[in-house]
């Protein structure tokens, strides 16, 4: 064999391993590097108003290590944003409930604070008050058991009022007290005092109302359990109410009028889900209820009584029958707002079917419309938005 053929066979030998080489690598990537894409969200979880403000709490993951990060962000009338702020303390963090407290704001939530945290994936409660140019006035967090976070917050004239959840991992077993979190906290953020229900594996308080001098708490426990119970100015519990067959979420909103109480959540009927409104007097004994039902599995994420004596229930409607394993990423939802007469006999309910995902977590009212926050998917984007509604539950406008 000649000096120049062989000399041919090594280069076309050597271009066919670069050849190779260049293809393992692309099928590396392919298998390994590339599917470790971010999806990117900003979602908003609650909103409150003042008489100059509105301000909206959430989390997004604009930052280079892609960490959940609290948000705070406040807009004039227009809902033109004036101050974002996040909570960039720790790890990851999210803030679920808000209020204005005169021109302050207190944001309540959940963080990862130490390094350890974020490994094991452990959160601790956390509460912050802000002024409006998003100075902290107080930073306080809570923790008993091995995750706990703030769901919501009611500020009362001597300080505030929050709910939220603290259980051990799923591994864990002990007889420690835990399980859904009543808390009240004064005006300097001093921790007044906490009291605990259920089961600490799974019991969680959600949201919570104050009306002649009681308090009503709503959350679930374990054994898909929804739960509305009655304390005591002092945080003396005086009543528990217990509804089976709730989805993982149970009770999530809870409104008064008239000497009732209503809460929302989704009922399972032979494994499938149907969004409800249930109504209860004030000893937490059970009235009545109402069903949206639907060929897709729903629920009433959020209640709220408008200026005319109408209650507004929004919540979602999804492919999924089966609310207890959603994640961000894979479902696929609209949102829907339903009002009923406040003997629960409906007035009409309308699905929002504008993107993939639309997921709404609030409610406001707003002059005689009903604003309604919440996120949708852009292309695998999760992007925060406003839905105005009419008294018709007609879409005025929607801003991203």
């Amino acid at each position: 064999m000649g000096y120049k053929l062989l000399k041919k066979i090594k280069i076309f030998e050597f271009v066919c391993f670069l050849f190779i080489l260049i293809e393992i690598g692309h099928i590396f990537y392919s298998l390994f590097l590339n599917n470790t894409k971010y999806l990117y969200f900003d979602s908003i979880n609650a909103v409150d108003k003042n008489s100059n403000y509105y301000v909206t709490v959430g989390s997004n993951n604009s930052n280079v290590k892609h960490y959940e990060k609290a948000r705070v962000s406040t807009y004039n009338k227009k809902r033109e944003k004036k101050k974002e702020f996040l909570y960039n303390i720790g790890y990851n963090s999210a803030f679920f409930g808000v209020s204005f407290d005169q021109d302050n704001i207190v944001a309540v939530g959940s963080y990862e604070k130490t390094i350890k945290e974020h490994k094991d994936s452990r959160r601790r409660a956390l509460i912050v008050k802000y002024d409006l140019n998003g100075n902290i006035i107080f930073q306080k967090d809570f923790q008993v058991l091995d995750n706990s976070k703030f769901t919501n917050i009611k500020n009362v004239d001597d300080g505030y009022l929050v709910t939220g959840q603290s259980i051990y991992q799923n591994t864990t077993v002990d007889k420690k007290e835990g399980g859904a979190i009543l808390a009240k906290y004064d005006k300097e953020g001093n921790l007044l005092w906490t009291k605990m229900y259920g089961s600490n594996k799974f019991a969680k308080f959600s949201d919570l109302l104050v009306v002649d001098n009681y308090i009503y708490t709503v959350g679930v426990d374990e054994n898909h359990i929804g739960i509305l119970c009655k304390y005591d100015i002092g945080g003396n519990i005086i009543e528990c109410g217990r509804y089976e067959d709730v989805d993982d979420f149970g009770f999530s909103s809870v409104a008064f009028f008239d000497g009732k109480i209503y809460v929302s959540g989704s009922k399972n009927i032979n494994n499938h889900f149907s969004a409800m409104v249930v109504m209860y007097d004030m000893d937490c004994f059970y009235l009545d209820e109402v069903l949206f039902e639907s060929e897709r599995g729903t629920r009433y994420n959020k209640l709220m009584v408008d200026n005319q004596d109408y209650l507004i229930a929004i919540g979602m409607v999804s492919n999924e029958s089966d609310f207890s394993n959603l994640e961000i990423s894979r479902f696929h939802s609209d949102g829907i707002i339903g009002k009923y007469k406040m003997n629960l006999e409906k007035i009409n309910v309308v699905t929002y079917e504008h993107d993939r995902d639309d997921i709404f977590t609030d409610v406001i009212d707003n002059d005689g419309e009903y604003l309604v926050v919440g996120y949708s998917s852009y292309d695998d984007v999760y992007l925060s938005k406003f839905i105005r509604y009419s008294e018709a539950l007609k879409v005025l406008d929607v801003e991203s």
